[in-house]
């Protein structure tokens, strides 16, 4: 069989731990059988990242921005124990936030749905897509340890050098303190990103901050997002039946659990880490998500929304076998090619990225799946495979 031809790489950011064994298995398994796979390749994994003293995470984002199409692996951000571990010369930010920050946009997070696998939340029947702020807030800030009594202030100096002041704490003690930020512009693209997704998929959009609590910080993204959509949206999501409304976090909790999903969540950065893993889980599983950072400028990274799976990791290491869930990296890869085939008119690829998608989920239909949703499916008598056992089911469905 003669394979796809690609005419535009895409970048490809390998990554660590058991995500990065199931990366080399899909694509020897499921991709390079079938086409003929081109990419500008990173190694995102910690070692290298420490090498390289992060560059290779900053260069991975910059190919991003040449070539418009990312496919991403799981990452591990370190704690101190991975400093100790893999004897880092320091405690490297977010690979995700590094690239979100050099590349803005919104990350789109939706449960990838299965028959024989229903929610934990018996009321949704429709999948519920969280849009996530993909710059700033925790993953952009500054941290400092406070060995003892003083005054912490945030200090704002203008370029003629006139400063405001704020009074953070006067501690009496030790303690901790961090600082933040956003920027007008990156909230306005999440903003227009979040109405013209809704626009896009013709479903309803909910926004959420605290606003009450943060009358400053949390204030700010709910007045640009009202003032965007008066001025921008208003009619046309009139026209499209949709609705948009704004409600602070905890509402906005209470009501996703008694509603029926089909609808667009946006939230701030960390507030879409957090809820994305709640409705994931709730849908099913954490591997079962689909996740796409769309940038203003026409920039899109897949990845896995989930992390690298150090348990199964040190199993697999032990040479202890393991069933590990593929789908949400396959996904990513299906998301990257199809989009890589839209950009390029490349109907073949698109083509391919639908049919591995469909063998995947027949393949779970089926009764074959591994572990994780073998606990929770409705299906009787389910085939439970290990990691690479369910990557060769697809393969041979495909």
């Amino acid at each position: 069989m003669e394979k796809i031809k690609m005419t535009t790489p895409l970048v490809e950011m390998d990554g660590d731990e058991m995500t990065r064994i199931l990366w080399k298995m899909i694509k020897d398994e499921l991709l390079l059988p079938y086409i003929d796979l081109k990419t500008e390749y990173y190694d995102l994994g910690l070692e290298h990242r420490n090498e390289t003293n992060d560059q290779v995470t900053v260069d991975s984002a910059m190919a991003t921005k040449k070539y418009k199409v990312a496919v991403k692996c799981a990452t591990i951000t370190p704690n101190a124990a991975r400093m100790d571990e893999y004897n880092l010369k320091e405690m490297w930010k977010s690979p995700n936030g590094t690239i979100r920050a050099i590349l803005d946009g919104t990350v789109f997070r939706a449960p990838i749905v299965v028959k024989g696998i229903e929610p934990c939340v018996k009321n949704w029947k429709k999948p519920i897509t969280i849009a996530r702020h993909a710059y700033g807030d925790v993953y952009k800030g500054s941290e400092m340890k406070i060995p003892g009594a003083g005054k912490v202030e945030l200090v704002y100096t203008a370029e003629d050098g006139t400063q405001t002041k704020e009074l953070v704490h006067n501690f009496d003690g030790p303690g901790i303190v961090q600082g933040m930020h956003n920027i007008n512009k990156s909230i306005e693209s999440f903003a227009r990103s979040c109405f013209s997704y809704a626009l896009d998929t013709k479903q309803d959009l909910w926004f959420a901050t605290k606003d009450t609590i943060s009358k400053k910080y949390d204030h700010t993204f709910k007045d640009i997002f009202q003032e965007i959509y008066d001025a921008e949206f208003d009619e046309k999501f009139k026209e499209a039946g949709i609705e948009y409304f704004y409600t602070l976090i905890d509402d906005a909790v209470a009501r996703v659990m008694k509603s029926e999903g089909g609808y667009i969540w946006a939230c701030k950065n960390y507030d879409g880490d957090v809820m994305s893993d709640m409705v994931s889980s709730a849908f099913g599983s954490l591997a079962m998500m689909t996740s796409v950072l769309v940038s203003p400028e026409g920039y899109y990274e897949y990845e896995a929304a989930h992390g690298t799976v150090q348990r199964h990791y040190y199993k697999h290491l032990k040479g202890e076998e393991t069933s590990t869930n593929s789908v949400a990296t396959i996904f990513a890869w299906t998301g990257a090619l199809r989009k890589r085939g839209e950009l390029d008119g490349n109907k073949e690829l698109m083509e391919f990225a639908d049919r591995l998608e469909k063998a995947t989920i027949d393949t779970i239909e089926a009764g074959e799946m591994t572990k994780d949703l073998a606990l929770i499916t409705t299906i009787e008598n389910p085939t439970v495979l290990n990691s690479e056992g369910f990557i060769k089911a697809i393969a041979k469905r495909l």
